[in-house]
């Protein structure tokens, strides 16, 4: 398996991905999400992984850049979305994008990484509630207890805290 940064090329691969990936009432809002996330130009840059076997995607990841509405103090990331297509589930892919994002992020010299997802799945990448205690998502959130957060950075060196603001493509209220 390689793990490389998606292009427009992808596009159409990631779309499929992301709808095997997710029930059939989130499965086009996610796939819709992801693939605007490619094409989105922002600074600092949103980037995403493609997972590769055998020449084709099989997972994707991405991360976008997430600010506090009142500071320039944070350099911040969302994960999201993540997805691997079903029939391979279980083998590391979506691990391998994780740390891949990771890597990146700690090469930009990121402070935080946030995600909305299952604390039992992320939890084991060192995402966790209690760091996002001090930063309240873009939007309300349907399942609070999915919103954490991983320090990339050592803390004190953001004292930080407030109300996050994220991209466009993340600036649908049913996302959260």
């Amino acid at each position: 398996m390689d793990i490389r940064l998606a292009s427009l090329l992808d596009l159409e691969s990631i779309r499929e991905i992301h709808q095997s990936a997710f029930p059939a009432e989130e499965r086009e809002l996610v796939a819709t999400l992801a693939v605007n996330l490619l094409d989105e130009k922002t600074l600092p840059e949103t980037f995403a992984f493609v997972a590769e076997a055998d020449g084709q995607a099989v997972g994707h990841i991405a991360f976008s850049p997430i600010s506090l509405a009142d500071s320039d103090n944070l350099q911040g990331y969302i994960l999201a979305p993540l997805a691997v297509r079903p029939v391979l589930h279980k083998q590391g892919i979506g691990t391998a994008l994780i740390e891949a994002g990771i890597q990146h992020l700690l090469a930009l010299k990121t402070d935080i990484l946030f995600v909305y997802g299952d604390p039992k799945y992320y939890g084991r990448f060192g995402f966790t509630a209690e760091a996002a205690l001090a930063y309240a998502a873009p939007y309300p959130l349907q399942y609070e207890f999915g919103w954490q957060a991983k320090p990339l950075a050592a803390t004190d060196t953001f004292a930080s805290s407030g109300q996050l603001t994220c991209v466009a493509s993340l600036q649908d209220p049913q996302l959260w």
